[in-house]
């Protein structure tokens, strides 16, 4: 029989794990990219800086990837504190990780009593809603009527289905902004996201926050490297402009390079341009939040550190947003790395909400140096536009996760297509590294009829730690 051929549209963390299985499995591999290098939005900007992502969440699942692929052990470094939270009345709050220090004394001992107390009723509430929602909603396929219906009579009710997340999370003037704020990760709007994102704390808060060695953009390059060597191929700087469909099947893919035909097609790009390629339209739920950021690079060794400088007036950020404006004075969120740095604030996801990116630029590095002056040599600005480059609008994770079902992300399919696959950060299990490794592994496991895979990100120490802090 004749070997079969796969097309894989986007060499993002979810691209470079499709196009991996799809290769240990036999099948002849091409991937395309309208970038210059792997890494989606980890290769934005400069070649020697990650753009993207920055550190690593759910470490048992990189370590997993790393056995499916025969690698070394990967390096990874528990962050303590997690991240060192600057308050402008000049309060320090810096959290660690349960699962890392083994008890909260250390935060607790940073915080008055009652807020001591708001604390913990809202780590247990986290992980409660963290518990319920794994096997449906992270470590499992995208869950059709019959599990959504288990989820909603088992653990549903104590996702607090009734309340935003703004009302869940009433802590204080300080408490309050930090919880509100892990609901970004999945590119919500804090004041506008349901209940149940606040489960997205535990991940940072119970599980720990790590450092890997080079960096995710290394990772991504060690990753492409395999593929390489497994004897998948490359097409960089290759821009898809539609998809050709015949009876029900996807049958090439027209680029500005010419015709890519294939016997499977995955799709590692925005859900919302993959429907624009298929003549869909694009998806008409509103999109979540996008970047502006800046490489940094200073003139001396800074080591590794996480930092969050909040506003006076955080509800404000979210206004300037929502009126599709940049922030007047946003959240600061910084990446040490040694003598690079990463610095990145939330902006609405619209590619011309920017009419000065210098400008807002030396704005943002003047707002840093006066809270934490750093020795910044020279910068790199990416805005809205450029991330608009791996995705619709510049929106970071797709629709966004807002009302009652908000959180649910599409599947790995599009009805009616037998032999595509849709995967990465804008569907099922959402955005993250982490999940986009999930993602594309098991999106073109699925193609082939494999079975689910967790890379292991269901081991032994998170049940561990769910029975310490039960």
């Amino acid at each position: 029989m004749a070997t079969p051929s796969a097309l894989v549209i986007g060499s993002g963390f979810a691209g470079l794990m499709s196009a991996l299985r799809l290769r240990q499995q036999g099948v002849s591999v091409t991937v395309l990219d309208r970038l210059a290098r792997p890494g989606g939005k980890a290769a934005l900007g400069w070649e020697s800086f990650s753009s993207g992502p920055t550190v690593v969440t759910m470490p048992e699942v990189f370590r997993g990837l790393h056995r499916r692929l025969g690698l070394p052990e990967p390096q990874l470094t528990p962050a303590r504190p997690t991240t060192r939270y600057l308050y402008p009345d000049g309060r320090v709050f810096a959290p660690e990780a349960l699962q890392v220090a083994g008890s909260l004394d250390s935060t607790l001992a940073q915080l008055t009593r009652g807020e001591g107390q708001d604390y913990q009723r809202l780590l247990r509430a986290a992980h409660t809603m963290y518990r319920d929602a794994e096997p449906t909603f992270i470590f499992g396929p995208p869950p059709g009527p019959a599990q959504l219906a288990r989820y909603a009579l088992s653990g549903g009710r104590r996702a607090a289905p009734h309340l935003q997340l703004s009302q869940l999370v009433q802590s204080g003037p300080h408490l309050t902004p930090f919880w509100l704020r892990f609901a970004t990760y999945l590119g919500a709007d804090p004041y506008r996201a349901p209940a149940v994102l606040h489960n997205i704390s535990w991940v940072e808060l119970g599980l720990g926050v790590w450092h890997l060695a080079g960096g995710l953009g290394v990772l991504a390059t060690r990753l492409a490297e395999q593929a390489r060597q497994l004897g998948v191929q490359f097409e960089p700087d290759t821009r898809v402009e539609h998809l050709i469909v015949r009876q029900g099947r996807v049958v090439a893919a027209q680029t500005d390079r010419g015709v890519w035909t294939a016997d499977l097609f995955v799709s590692a790009a925005d859900r919302s341009l993959t429907r624009q390629w298929l003549g869909l339209g694009a998806d008409p739920q509103p999109r979540g939040v996008s970047g502006f950021a800046l490489q940094l690079q200073f003139g001396e060794h800074l080591g590794q550190a996480h930092h969050l400088l909040f506003p006076p007036d955080y509800a404000r950020e979210w206004q300037d947003i929502r009126a599709g404006q940049l922030p007047s004075d946003p959240t600061l969120y910084l990446h040490l790395d040694g003598e690079r740095g990463f610095l990145l604030v939330n902006a609405p996801p619209r590619p011309d909400a920017v009419t000065d990116r210098d400008g807002y630029a030396r704005f943002l590095l003047s707002r840093l140096q006066t809270r934490l002056p750093l020795p910044v040599r020279d910068w790199l600005a990416l805005d809205p536009a450029r991330y608009a480059l791996t995705a619709q609008a510049g929106a970071l994770y797709g629709r966004a996760p807002h009302g009652l079902l908000g959180s649910l992300r599409p599947g790995w399919r599009i009805p009616g297509l037998g032999n595509l696959a849709q995967v990465g950060g804008t569907v099922h299990p959402g955005g993250g590294v982490p999940l986009s490794c999930l993602s594309g592994w098991n999106g073109a496991g699925q193609l082939l009829g494999l079975p689910y895979d967790d890379l292991d990100g269901r081991g032994a120490a998170r049940e561990a730690i769910w029975r310490m802090h039960s």
